[in-house]
C-alpha cells in the first residue's frame, strides 16, 4: 500500500462512558492514526525521538519495533496534532532514513492513557 493509500478521515464523534471515572475513552473528534514506518529506523534513537515529539504534542499511543525492520506507531488525539506528528514521520527531521509511511486515520479507541515505547 502507498504511503497515501488507505488514509480516510475518521472523524466520527465518540460516546462516553458514564460507568467510571476511571474510563480514558477519546475527546469527540480525537483521531487515531496507524502508522508503520519503513527504512533505517531501528537502531538510531527513532522510537525514543516518536515517543518525545508525540508527547509534545500531546498524544497518546505507543511506538514499537517490529520484527521485519519498520516501526509502528499508534497515535491519539486531535486531528490537527496527530496530521503534525503524521507530518514529522514523513520528514527528514526523523532520527535514521525513513523511506515509506503507510498510514492509516480513524476514530480514536481512548485505549491509551500517555505515549509509550515498547
Amino acid at each position: 500500500m502507498a504511503a497515501s493509500e488507505g488514509r480516510h478521515s475518521g472523524r466520527h464523534s465518540a460516546g462516553r462512558d458514564p460507568s467510571g471515572p476511571d474510563w480514558a475513552g477519546p475527546d469527540d473528534g480525537d483521531i487515531r492514526l496507524s502508522a508503520r514506518v519503513f527504512g533505517v529506523v531501528q537502531g538510531v534513537g527513532f522510537r525514543f525521538w516518536t515517543m518525545g515529539k508525540a508527547e509534545e504534542l500531546g498524544l497518546t499511543g505507543l511506538v514499537k519495533n517490529l520484527d521485519d525492520g519498520s516501526v509502528s506507531v499508534i497515535a491519539e488525539g486531535p486531528p490537527a496534532q496527530v496530521e503534525e506528528l503524521l507530518d514529522w514521520l514523513k520528514s527528514d527531521s526523523t532520527p535514521g532514513r525513513v523511506e515509506r509511511v503507510e498510514d492509516t486515520l480513524s476514530a480514536a479507541e481512548g485505549a491509551f492513557r500517555g505515549f509509550n515505547a515498547r
